[in-house]
């Protein structure tokens, strides 16, 4: 080319066309690579819920064996339960009719609270055991802390009992082994307090005392321990109304005993003999 002469359009416009091509190219690669990495995110999501779905169905699928098997153990770890509990209710079942069996003909069955009230003014509860166990009404209801209730009524499975925590319940009960006696009734407000009443004013005792069944019913045995005597205040100028600690926790209360005294219709009928004089 000779010096000095200009580049003609033609060179300059495939120049400029070649260049383009280039930029085009480079454009074009880059696109395809986020293209691909585009579909590869996109497959991979895809395939991520095709495999998690098809796990979901086949755990969907053997839910039914699962919860057949888990159903089974259940019930077999419920039956293992229900035979230890009914060990141990005969085994302090057999404990109260050992301490208690000098007091006269006394039967003791087991039992467990299903429901129970705390918070009235007269509370109950419901126990597992009814007629075809051998439970009659007016039977009473103990543990090795203390007296619990007296049974109201009886169906086929389950009675119904009034909590000693029930303004219309008293114990006969004595303060000391031959101390004074007097009934014992819930105080109305605490879970874990009674008063003895009608102490004589001159029968002396010591706050700590301990507070027992008196045996004068035809409900309970003699000599239960229910509590220890607290403070005493003076009615009407001439008995003694002592507080009363409870050994019974109301709060925790779950298995219970029925005792029933054999002669009990005996003693009932003696008390409702008229004397000669008034017949």
């Amino acid at each position: 080319m000779p010096r000095g002469r200009k580049i003609g359009p033609l060179v300059l416009n495939a120049a400029i066309f070649i260049l383009l091509e280039i930029a085009a190219l480079n454009m074009l690669r880059s696109n395809n690579e986020l293209q691909s990495l585009w579909l590869s995110r996109i497959s991979h999501t895809f395939m991520a819920r095709v495999w998690g779905g098809s796990d979901n169905l086949r755990h969907y699928f053997s839910l039914n064996k699962e919860n057949e098997r888990l159903a089974n153990e259940n019930a077999l770890l419920n039956q293992q339960l229900k035979e230890y509990r009914e060990r141990d209710d005969r085994v302090y079942s057999d404990s109260l009719s050992a301490e208690f069996k000098s007091y006269g003909d006394y039967v003791f069955t087991p039992a467990t609270i299903m429901k129970i009230s705390r918070n009235k003014q007269h509370n109950y509860f419901i126990i597992n055991k009814g007629a075809e166990d051998g439970i009659r009404p007016q039977s009473g209801i103990i543990t090795n802390r203390g007296v619990v209730g007296i049974i109201d009524a009886v169906d086929k499975h389950y009675s119904y009992g009034l909590s000693f925590m029930n303004s219309e319940i008293s114990v006969s009960s004595r303060i000391g082994k031959e101390g004074a006696v007097g009934p014992l009734s819930w105080d109305g407000k605490s879970v874990d307090k009674a008063l003895l009443k009608e102490i004589p004013l001159q029968f002396k005792y010591a706050p700590g005392d301990t507070v027992w069944t008196s045996g004068y019913s035809a409900i309970f045995p003699p000599d239960i321990p229910l509590g220890v005597a607290g403070e005493s205040r003076i009615v009407n100028g001439a008995v003694n109304e002592i507080e009363v600690h409870l050994f019974e926790n109301f709060t925790a209360l779950r298995f219970v005993t029925v005792v029933e005294n054999a002669g009990r219709d005996e003693i009932i009928n003696l008390e409702n003999l008229e004397s000669p004089d008034q017949r």
